[in-house]
């Protein structure tokens, strides 16, 4: 009885991380609609991420040619996601903004984006591109619900239009449109989904190939376990 009690002690623990990631702030996170197997939402969102985010965030651990597992040949990445004449496929995707310009320009350098779905979940995220809302009382003229006095600029503001908070007793209480974007509401929320599934994938880019792994393994395990059954049924068969 003790041993399930630690079990379920440490199980909370574990979860604790989560939970408290999960109401950052008191605000309910959204559920990101996540695919991993559907590789044209993966190549829509790395479009998205390389043409919008790499202006000021690098993502030093992912190299372009690891498009290859999404299903991108190397002629597509490189004119699909129109790499410049000195970027190999087999280079790491950098920041066409000097960092020391980024530091001056948001007070602060962007952090390299090779491993945030993993620090700050794929919710967290989904939520986070979906709730900028202007602000004229800050720097960049944006503030957004899930990460207050943020200083990054809403670069996808073209994309789904100036969203104004509805304020009560100090907090932002609802968010509405108050000049449309190029897209409407459901084609944003499914563009932001598309480039939350590609900072997933780009977080552990092998996931793909593990998981094709494993379900080999276990298919093999499955066959070996009849095979090792039936010739345990041999073997006793005349004992008894």
């Amino acid at each position: 009885m003790k041993a399930i009690k630690k079990v379920i002690v440490w199980a909370m623990l574990a979860c604790m991380p989560v939970l408290a990631n999960a109401s950052e702030g008191g605000v309910q996170l959204d559920k990101a609609p996540l695919n991993l197997q559907d590789q044209a939402s993966l190549q829509r969102g790395a479009k998205l991420f390389t043409s919008r985010c790499l202006a000021c965030h690098s993502a030093s651990a992912m190299r372009y040619n690891r498009l290859n597992d999404i299903g991108m040949s190397d002629d597509q990445i490189t004119v699909e996601l129109e790499l410049p004449e000195d970027v190999k496929v087999g280079s790491t995707m950098q920041a066409a903004m000097d960092p020391n310009s980024a530091k001056m320009a948001y007070g602060v350098a962007p952090p390299d984006l090779s491993v945030i779905a993993r620090s700050r979940s794929a919710d967290w995220l989904y939520t986070y591109m979906r709730t900028f809302y202007a602000d004229s009382s800050r720097p960049s003229g944006w503030n957004n619900i899930v990460f207050p006095s943020v200083g990054m600029p809403f670069v996808l503001a073209d994309l789904q239009g100036e969203q104004e908070a509805e304020m009560h007793e100090g907090h932002v209480a609802k968010l509405k449109i108050k000049e449309a974007g190029s897209m409407s509401a459901e084609e944003y929320d499914h563009a932001i989904g598309d480039l939350t599934n590609y900072l997933v994938f780009m977080s552990e880019p092998a996931i793909l190939i593990r998981h094709q792994i494993g379900w080999a393994v276990l298919a093999f395990l499955s066959v070996l376990l009849g095979l090792m059954y039936a010739l345990k049924k041999e073997i006793w068969k005349d004992i008894h």
